[in-house]
């Protein structure tokens, strides 16, 4: 089974990355939380989201009133607790766009999150489908972008089918490590389970290929 996965990576048009746990360390939203001092109530919901336990769009909901951040207090955040990569992943991106193999973000976490970990890679601001936070003048939460595809279950699909029919993709690989990114194949033409953060137990039973290290990847590209 890991094989078919193998082939088609090796033919892909485009490779699309979950970000957080896969291309980051941490889950974007919970170390905001942890910056705004509201990480236990957040990570519960978290967890129940990536477990299927819940859809994401209450879960998202649910966090973000929690949350509740202003806008200072994510420029701050951005500013003093940049996200740590994956180790391996920049050497994995590097090589995919050597040979010119387009790269996207695709992820429920948040664009201003986001964009800073696009640059360190080389990805440009559109290869990123995020959601947006939205602020009042004053700086006070108001809410998000709902019409976001990212911002729904089964966003990450809407996102990918949207890259199929615009760029006129044939075969695009996602690589992911939760739920969302399992059930985004199809339209992907193929999924890589990813582990080396975290390891969800519904991911590893039901990809047909699953690492916990970018090398494999890098291994069989090259």
């Amino acid at each position: 089974m890991a094989e078919e996965v193998k082939a088609v990576l090796k033919n892909a048009d485009a490779v699309c990355f979950d970000v957080d746990s896969t291309v980051i360390r941490e889950e974007g939203i919970d170390e905001l939380a942890r910056f705004c001092g509201k990480y236990k109530e957040i990570t519960e919901l978290t967890t129940k989201a990536m477990g299927g336990g819940m859809t994401f769009q209450e879960s998202l909901k649910m966090r973000l009133s929690i949350l509740n951040p202003t806008r200072k207090q994510v420029d701050e955040f951005i500013r003093t607790k940049p996200a740590t990569l994956t180790p391996n992943i920049d050497k994995l991106i590097a090589l995919l766009q050597r040979k010119r193999i387009p790269v996207y973000l695709i992820s429920g976490g948040f664009k201003c999150i986001i964009e800073p970990i696009a640059q360190k890679l080389n990805i440009s601001e559109e290869n990123v489908f995020a959601n947006r936070m939205k602020f009042y003048f004053n700086g006070d939460y108001a809410g998000y972008d709902e019409n976001a595809p990212t911002s729904k279950s089964g966003g990450k699909a809407v996102a990918i089918q949207h890259l199929k029919d615009t760029k006129r993709y044939k075969t695009v690989v996602l690589i992911g490590d939760g739920a969302t990114d399992l059930e985004a194949c199809p339209p992907a033409d193929a999924f890589i389970g990813f582990g080396g953060n975290v390891i969800r137990h519904t991911v590893k039973e039901r990809a047909k290929w699953f690492v916990t290290d970018f090398n494999d990847i890098i291994n069989v590209i090259n």
